[in-house]
């Protein structure tokens, strides 16, 4: 197999694997919705009757939010860690299609640029 074949299947399973992701993502979105109805429907001023039961509550929904927002966010950072070991091979200049000459710009530049994270 040669490089241009190496990266091509290298290629096809990011699609695949984005492609899942985006599966998992409209199931999260449903359940999302899910459970925004029920909140909407059981969870009322009655509810709870002192602020701290009220605040526990609140604070529990918002912090799985915010652990579902920081798991993506460490799924796209390795998706685009990926992406540019295909995109941008060893020996290339920086100002390539990762940098902030190519599209990389548009956000401000490097995703994952400087992560030691994995």
């Amino acid at each position: 197999m040669n490089r241009e074949q190496a990266y091509q299947l290298t290629l096809d399973a990011l699609a695949k694997l984005q492609w899942n992701t985006a599966m998992i993502l409209e199931a999260k979105a449903i359940e999302a919705e899910k459970v925004r109805n029920w909140l909407l429907t059981h969870i009322t001023g009655d509810t709870y009757v002192t602020h701290p039961e009220r605040l526990s509550t609140s604070l529990q929904f918002h912090e799985h939010n915010v652990e579902l927002i920081e798991g993506l966010t460490k799924l796209c950072h390795g998706l685009n860690r990926n992406m540019k070991a295909v995109l941008q091979p060893e020996g290339e200049d920086s100002e390539g299609i990762g940098g902030m000459g190519g599209m990389g710009g548009m956000f401000g530049g490097g995703f994952g640029e400087g992560d030691n994270d994995g």
